[in-house]
């Protein structure tokens, strides 16, 4: 099976064929195993070993903390991947539509200001639900026209959180 997996702006391939891991085309030594007592796993990759915890985000989305501090990665197989980029092209023929509330929540954190020019899949919003926190992002590359919500605000299903403009508009709302 191959997964797309996007660390921190970099893209890798990894093909898991029984108990035999690729990394972009390259066999890596890897183990991995619960520690005792804790959510946290060992990581065995290429000989170095790393503590790891995961927690997921939704949508492929996971949250690792690592010997090196938190790490958001994205993982998808080869057809979501074939999905999100169609859905990328029509979002981006489309022009930016505004980011509206998937279900009834709280605003942990708004990670964009108005006139910051966002691209698709970037994290905009963050709103817990139902005891996990759901990572929004923005459905196409736009500018930021306005922001309806600030942390700690409850909002409601399709309520509209962020309205996006296209790049080229320099105008932002009044503040």
């Amino acid at each position: 099976m191959n997964y797309f997996v996007s660390v921190e702006g970099e893209q890798f391939e990894i093909e898991v064929n029984g108990t035999e891991l690729k990394i972009d085309g390259e066999v890596v030594d890897v183990d991995l195993a619960g520690l005792p007592g804790t959510s946290r796993r060992s990581l065995l990759l290429d000989g170095r070993s790393h503590a790891i915890a995961a927690e997921g985000r939704g949508g492929g989305v996971w949250v690792l903390d690592l010997d090196v501090g938190p790490v958001r990665v994205e993982v998808v197989d080869r057809a979501g991947l074939a999905i999100r980029e169609l859905t990328r092209r029509v979002a981006a023929e489309r022009g930016p539509r505004p980011l509206r509330a998937p279900m009834p929540g709280m605003v942990v954190k708004v990670e964009v200001e108005e006139g910051e020019v966002v691209g698709a899949g970037q994290a905009v919003v963050v709103v817990e639900a139902m005891k996990m926190e759901n990572e929004l992002s923005a459905e196409a590359e736009g500018r930021v026209k306005k922001v309806h919500v600030a942390p700690g605000e409850p909002v409601e299903k399709d309520q509209v959180l962020i309205e996006f403009g296209p790049v080229d508009d320099e105008e932002t709302s009044d503040a």
